[in-house]
């Protein structure tokens, strides 16, 4: 990787500390798609300078050594219990200490590995309390340290995405589509455009039209589909998205792992995630390529659903909460993982078709939390807090926030609040075994999945971030700006203040 920095910067150390977090977090199980280049090729990182700005003693340590004393290293009484029984060994596990080490939910069978076959990636569900709090307090950390630095994308692959069924945004997409293939980037290399395999016989786009203006278009207008973002996701530097907020959650739900850098311009309802004008795209789009981007990452979470298996009729009455935190809990043998999904905005459980309401038992780690009897139960990410779950009565989330938002739909109690947990707990919703129906289950709005008596969904923290491209100059996100802008938040005319000098001649 080529790195250039200003004068006053941090040290390479840290830097090369970054860049490791940052391949680490953007490769599938720490490794790198065998037909890419790899991270190091495509990014190259500049420090800010206002970001860097530090005394000069700072940068010059003292290295005498402090002359050493026999006073006690704290006056504090229960620190110093905790030094004498740490030396001692005289500490005894305790009961949540045990629970840090072991798996948040079932290995089950198909968890294993077994064979020749490619190892798999390890779900969320299956780390321990340890690790999952680990990675969601790394992908912070690496998120605030992102942010203090500009990524130079070494942009070959252009990823364009767009909604298929809107033809003015098709015309748009085809006009972004000429002006990369007629464009080069700093290393003098043509771009290769990517577009969806539907626009290879769309009328708007004309590809064919397209086509006939330069014959070496031939080679660098090329088609993908979802089995290559799903198989071979580092093949793009990055990713354009044409639209609102919803094509942004279709980028996500395209690259369930690894997801490139996600550029989306302002062509839909809403725009909470949509932070560039569409009207200015050539200059946008050479100053990115050119100066750098700005990336912000969004924590998602990952779904699971867990289905019953099917059990003798003489083998007894069954209790979905002695299965999931009882005895039962460590029964690999009572469900099977059917399908997981990485998601960005939330998690529904609903009613679904059926006439009388859901009922759902929801548990947190190892803590039967309530039973939820209402239409459903949204559990969104702080992204999502302005997506159904606002609907519902939730809170307002700032995307910062390190939890998980809970929010009854339309509860059969009028004391059901909704709640805010933290992105360190495995998070567990099922329909018991007693329940008059079953439940329905989407993700991000997508996947619609009938849970039938017996089955829960698993929702965690994903260790695989959703990177947001933001303007250079903007580098906060500008959240309170845009609920501000889209829902009028806190819209009001300013009260009138007291006319003193009236007041006083009246008196």
């Amino acid at each position: 990787m080529e790195t250039q920095s200003t004068p006053a910067t941090a040290s390479s150390d840290t830097l090369e500390r970054v860049l490791s977090e940052y391949q680490a977090y953007n490769a599938v199980d720490g490794s790198v798609d065998s037909d890419s280049d790899g991270v190091h090729e495509q990014l190259e990182v500049i420090f800010d300078q206002s970001a860097a700005q530090r005394r000069r003693a700072s940068l010059n340590p003292n290295s005498e050594k402090r002359p050493s004393s026999r006073r006690q290293k704290t006056s504090c009484f229960v620190h110093q219990l905790l030094e004498e029984k740490s030396m001692s060994g005289q500490w005894t596990p305790s009961k949540d200490g045990l629970m840090n080490e072991r798996k948040a939910d079932k290995d089950t069978p198909e968890d294993q590995q077994t064979g020749d076959e490619t190892p798999r990636h390890t779900q969320s569900r299956l780390l321990t309390k340890k690790q999952l709090s680990d990675m969601a307090f790394g992908i912070r950390e690496l998120s605030k340290k992102l942010g203090h630095i500009r990524l130079l994308l070494k942009v070959r692959n252009v990823f364009l995405l767009t909604k298929a069924h809107d033809q003015k945004l098709i015309a748009n997409t085809r006009d972004m589509t000429h002006y990369l293939l007629q464009n080069t980037n700093e290393e003098g290399q043509h771009y290769i455009v990517w577009v969806e395999d539907t626009m290879r016989d769309n009328a708007v786009f004309n590809a064919k039209g397209l086509l006939d203006q330069d014959p070496s278009y031939k080679d660098r207008l090329r088609y993908w589909t979802n089995e290559l973002c799903a198989k071979k996701p580092h093949t793009f530097e990055i990713c354009i998205a044409l639209g609102g907020d919803g094509t942004v959650l279709y980028a996500s739900w395209l690259f369930q792992r690894v997801v490139p850098p996600v550029m989306s311009f302002a062509l839909g309802s809403l725009g909470f995630l949509t932070k560039f004008d569409f009207d200015n795209y050539p200059n946008i789009l050479t100053r990115a390529f050119r100066d750098g981007v700005t990336v912000s990452l969004r924590l998602r979470f990952e779904a699971t659903v867990m289905r019953a298996r099917p059990r003798p009729q003489n083998d007894g009455y069954r209790d979905l909460i002695d299965e999931i935190i009882g005895d039962s809990s460590d029964d690999s043998t009572t469900h099977h993982p059917l399908i997981s999904h990485n998601i960005l905005n939330d998690i529904v459980l609903d009613r679904g078709p059926n006439a009388t309401m859901s009922s759902i038992e929801i548990f947190g780690d190892e803590e039967h939390f309530t039973t939820v009897q209402a239409d459903g139960v949204c559990v969104a990410t702080p992204t999502g807090s302005t997506a159904y779950n606002l609907a519902a009565g939730g809170s307002l989330c700032h995307p910062e926030n390190p939890v998980i938002l809970v929010t009854a739909i339309a509860p059969h109690t009028l004391s059901f609040r909704p709640i805010i947990l933290p992105d360190t707990i495995v998070l567990r919703m099922g329909v018991p075994y007693d329940a008059r129906a079953s439940c329905w289950a989407s993700f991000d709005g997508k996947e619609r999945t009938e849970l039938t008596p017996g089955d829960y969904v698993t929702v965690s923290a994903s260790r695989f971030p959703f990177p947001s491209v933001l303007p250079l100059d903007r580098r906060s996100e500008d959240w309170v700006d845009s609920i501000s802008r889209t829902l009028n938040w806190n819209n009001r005319q300013r009260q009138k203040a007291f006319d003193d000098q009236k007041s006083s001649q009246k008196t």
